[in-house]
């Protein structure tokens, strides 16, 4: 049987999202494991622009936006309500959220990473203008359990990455921010199997033009 192809790097917030979304809707994809410095030649032919997820579905169509590859997915199959399909108002909520994180968020976030691995003085100006959006987070997390709710939506698995990400920039200082919330719905996530599963390393492709079985038909 022919399944589609997904390129993916191990610890891209992009790609993580990406292989979250296959996972929790029981698909079934061919994951081709690339890094950065060395792009494999079929990639780069699939989606010009370099950047991993990629996705070439069997009937040779790409989807290489990390959301949308979430979106394809869970169209398919959603076993654990994450569009929240009772709730007509729920998708857009989501997206303008998943929007915000994308947009804003992750620029300064991305500022963040660089100043504090250069040991560069614009660390803390760049933290507290991750923190802007950082307490909008909190304060959603104050009244909910999740992002939408008590269960888990397609929201908090496309934010999950990013939000691990500011966690691990300054573990430290993190670990006494004043974001109770944030760390008890972040620890939530990072302790289950499935990010367990979701982040298992695989050899390069290019290495040994081998691609793995990836996902779980049942989501679980």
């Amino acid at each position: 049987m022919s399944l589609p192809i997904l390129y993916s790097l191990q610890h891209c917030p992009y790609a993580m999202r990406a292989r979250m979304g296959v996972w929790l809707s029981g698909q079934l994809v061919m994951l081709r494991a690339v890094v950065t410095k060395n792009k494999p030649a079929e990639m780069l032919a699939a989606s010009p622009k370099g950047t991993v997820p990629v996705l070439v579905l069997t009937d040779g169509s790409v989807i290489d936006e990390s959301l949308d590859i979430m979106l394809w997915a869970l169209n398919k199959s959603d076993p654990h309500n994450l569009l929240y399909a009772h709730d007509s108002n729920a998708l857009p909520t989501m997206l303008t959220l998943i929007t915000l994180n994308d947009e804003q968020f992750k620029p300064f976030l991305e500022k963040y990473k660089f100043a504090k691995r250069k040991h560069e003085v614009s660390e803390i100006f760049y933290r507290r203008q991750c923190e802007v959006f950082v307490a909008q987070f909190e304060l959603t997390l104050s009244s909910k359990k999740n992002f939408m709710g008590e269960e888990p939506s397609l929201a908090d698995y496309a934010l999950l990455p990013f939000i691990r990400q500011f966690a691990r920039v300054d573990r430290q200082w993190y670990l006494q921010s004043p974001y109770p919330n944030i760390r008890r719905w972040l620890n939530s996530y990072l302790q289950t199997p499935i990010f367990t599963k979701v982040m298992a390393k695989f050899p390069l492709w290019l290495d040994t033009h081998e691609a793995f079985l990836f996902g779980d038909k049942r989501g679980l």
